[in-house]
């Protein structure tokens, strides 16, 4: 098989293909394991078209959650179907937006009260427009326990997130947008055919998408109370950015996730990039942003701006410590939960991205706050990995919330 390196802005008919690997960029491939990269009989995606796009002045007709239009999808996982959705989310300002993103249905008549929801929030594949998971040829295989999931007879939403698929910028690492979009996905996929308007929901994320799951049971109660989470399962999450962007700075994987957030946060903030980088690094920066996480050899055709940011990229490296640098990472950490909401964990001993230390801080924040939270340490696993390995325990979670079982907690044994 021929593997191809795609620039977002020259997306082709088949779409962006957001999938990773590699020692070099651990921290922005995350999920996108070896087996995706045999997935060649799966019908391409197609290209960004009116089906992403909806003036604005449509989007008031819709409410948060709704769904504005949908699509068949080829190369659903045998005895499931899968539809690409369009529905309505709120923007940072309380602004109307579109967000894209999947449902994947398995086949059969819902039970009564609806199938459980599973929304599936992904590690980072890039930040430009062309990047969304919807547009993956490998989708159905980076969805990590899809097919454990279906199997239980969840209907598993898939966000895009804002500005993946429809217009940008992508609020990158921003938490409020992606915990939003999370929910309203729950929301629309309520509505599939299949689903039967089921309340009851779980998140599960990687990465990015832990960060995204966490913030979506932050705000869960009061931006979506119709809806009834029963849990929160979060792999290698991003929690305390300002101790993970200090710890990851000056490595290729952590240059290409500071340049990649310093270019969105300029964008979705305003916030002045100039006065922490270099003039000489914002060509690299730009072309980085350019680019989508595909396929395995996306991290070699990295490597030439990555090299660029080695040799000159910030002009105050303590930029996590400035204004308003600062406060936006602090905003953007997620607090801990409501006790009254089951947390599953899973850390790779080996990830040098999300540092394990980091997520122990956050496992005795919660555990502090009285969360009950199933911590599941994976010995030697790296963050590429980390949703992987323990896909199959937090399946098994979940199935114990949906069921209604008293969630168990090994605080004060981690």
């Amino acid at each position: 098989m021929k593997f191809s390196f795609r620039r977002a802005d020259r997306a082709s008919a088949h779409g962006a293909r957001p999938v990773g690997g590699g020692r070099l960029l651990l921290a922005i491939v995350a999920s996108f394991t070896a087996a995706t990269l045999a997935a060649a009989s799966i019908s391409p995606a197609r290209a960004q078209t009116d089906f992403y796009t909806i003036a604005s002045s449509e989007l008031g007709y819709y409410s948060n959650g709704a769904l504005i239009r949908s699509q068949p999808m080829w190369g659903a996982p045998d005895g499931a179907a899968a539809y690409r959705i369009l529905y309505r989310s709120e923007g940072l300002s309380g602004e109307p937006i579109a967000v894209s993103g999947v449902v994947i249905v398995p086949d059969g008549s819902p039970p009564p009260g609806g199938r459980p929801i599973v929304a599936w929030a992904h590690p980072t594949t890039g930040v430009a427009r062309a990047c969304a998971p919807s547009l993956a040829r490998v989708l159905f295989q980076s969805i990590q326990g899809l097919r454990g999931m279906l199997a239980q007879g969840y209907a598993v939403a898939a966000t895009d997130y804002p500005g993946l698929g429809t217009p940008g910028p992508h609020p990158y690492l921003v938490g409020v947008s992606e915990g939003r979009a999370v929910l309203d996905s729950v929301r629309a996929a309520r509505t599939m055919p299949g689903v039967g308007g089921g309340r009851a929901f779980a998140v599960w994320g990687h990465s990015q998408g832990g960060q995204a799951v966490l913030f979506a049971g932050l705000l869960a109660k009061e931006y979506a109370p119709e809806l009834r989470l029963v849990g929160v399962a979060a792999a290698a999450p991003a929690t305390e950015l300002r101790s993970l962007f200090n710890l990851d700075l000056g490595t290729p994987g952590g240059n290409n996730i500071t340049a990649m957030t310093l270019w969105s946060w300029s964008r979705v903030y305003d916030a002045p990039m100039l006065q922490v980088v270099t003039p000489e690094a914002v060509p690299a920066i730009d072309e980085l942003a350019a680019m989508c996480i595909e396929r395995f050899f996306d991290v070699f055709r990295r490597r030439g701006p990555s090299r660029m940011l080695a040799q000159s990229f910030l002009k105050e490296k303590d930029f996590a410590n400035l204004p308003p640098w600062r406060a936006l990472l602090t905003k953007n950490t997620p607090a801990a939960l409501s006790p009254s909401i089951p947390i599953f964990l899973a850390q790779g001993t080996k990830d040098n991205v999300v540092i394990p230390s980091v997520t122990r801080n956050y496992l005795a924040k919660l555990c502090a706050a009285g969360s009950p939270v199933t911590m599941v340490w994976l010995p030697g696993v790296s963050h590429l990995f980390a949703a992987r390995d323990s896909a199959d325990a937090a399946i098994a979670w979940m199935a114990d919330r949906f069921a209604g079982a008293p969630a168990p907690s090994n605080c004060g044994q981690n």
